[in-house]
């Protein structure tokens, strides 16, 4: 990493995985239109994860000096699908670069579902 002095000279620096994972789900979900992570698809629905599972919509390669990266994510219903990935691609890739300093070599995004706001969920049923 550069401008960073070891100071024990001959040590290594190992990120997992799943570091990886966590800071790329973050960075994916900064994003407007991205409604959340997916879980994968399960009875042909895709499975929407809440904040606290975001890296399990997610899968990191982490090598030494650089990191691979594939996202499976649910958009807002009307978010403009090619914006909004590249918007995902953008601001993961800044993430992971600036807080690893690993190059990041690719970052796929893959769009597993469409979330629809219901209004019965903006409104009280009973007031």
């Amino acid at each position: 990493m550069e401008g960073y002095e070891p100071v024990v000279r001959g040590g290594n620096i190992r990120i997992a995985n799943e570091v990886g994972g966590i800071i790329a789900g973050l960075a994916a979900t900064e994003v407007e239109g991205v409604a959340g992570m997916s879980g994968g698809v399960v009875d042909g629905i895709a499975e929407l994860l809440k904040k606290k599972n975001l890296a399990k919509g997610v899968k990191v390669e982490v090598g030494e000096r650089q990191a691979a990266v594939d996202l499976y994510v649910i958009l807002e219903y009307g978010a403009k699908v090619p914006e909004v990935a590249y918007k995902i691609q953008e601001n993961v890739k800044r993430a992971i670069e600036s807080m690893t300093g690993l190059e990041v070599v690719e970052v796929n995004v893959h769009i597993q579902g469409v979330a629809i706001k219901s209004e019965e969920a903006e409104e009280a049923r009973v007031r």
